[in-house]
């Protein structure tokens, strides 16, 4: 009986694994270049991103609403009535993890390309996320404000093993934590990072 539970749960497990893989390769992903990486450390340059964002509190998950105005945004409510293609991750920038912070759904490179639609909803914004060099960490489990602080502290303990320094001239905080699943995913299975932007000599 113990080795059939066993059985069935290990099959369960990877039918999960193996289904939150293809859900998340299913959708368009941020381009990156990956400049250095030590295991769960990496340094990459990103490209300019534009995304639709809303204020949001890291803690809520998207349950405060504003997951859900992003994705009626999505959804057409914009100047064009547009239904535009989920992507990932969801980017979230503040100064404090644990106050607000700004949520972000980045715009698929066609939409970019062609012109991002104005939203109609209430505290929907289009903003432009300046492309340079990040130091990332990532890690599984719920993302909130205890795990991007403990993950934050552990990239910068890294950083200054390599003599990265953070970029503290942006307009924004300079660090964000992004998300590339579903609320439903178990947290085992989840990627999520924390980012910081470096300083670039010039």
């Amino acid at each position: 009986m113990m080795i059939y539970s066993g059985t069935v749960i290990g099959l369960a497990l990877v039918g999960v694994f193996g289904w939150n893989l293809i859900a998340r390769g299913g959708y368009e992903s941020a381009e990156y270049k990956v400049v250095e990486s030590e295991g769960k450390f990496e340094v990459r340059e990103y490209p300019d991103l534009m995304l639709a964002a809303t204020t949001t509190n890291l803690d809520s998950q998207g349950r405060d609403g504003s997951f859900m105005k992003l994705f009626r945004y999505i959804s057409g409510a914009n100047e064009n009535q547009q239904k535009i293609s989920m992507t990932t991750p969801v980017f979230m920038d503040g100064k404090d993890a644990g106050s607000s912070v700004q949520m972000g759904f980045v715009m698929p490179k066609d939409v970019a390309a062609q012109g991002v639609p104005k939203p109609t909803g209430e505290q929907v914004d289009v903003r432009k996320r300046a492309g340079g060099r990040f130091a990332v960490v990532r890690f599984s489990g719920q993302l909130n404000s205890k795990s991007a602080k403990e993950s934050e502290a552990k990239l910068r303990a890294w950083m200054n093993s390599k003599g990265l320094v953070a970029d503290e001239s942006t307009q924004g905080s300079g660090v964000e934590t992004a998300g590339y699943d579903p609320p439903f995913t178990p947290g085992p299975l989840r990627r999520n990072e924390v980012l910081i932007r470096l300083k670039v000599d010039k």
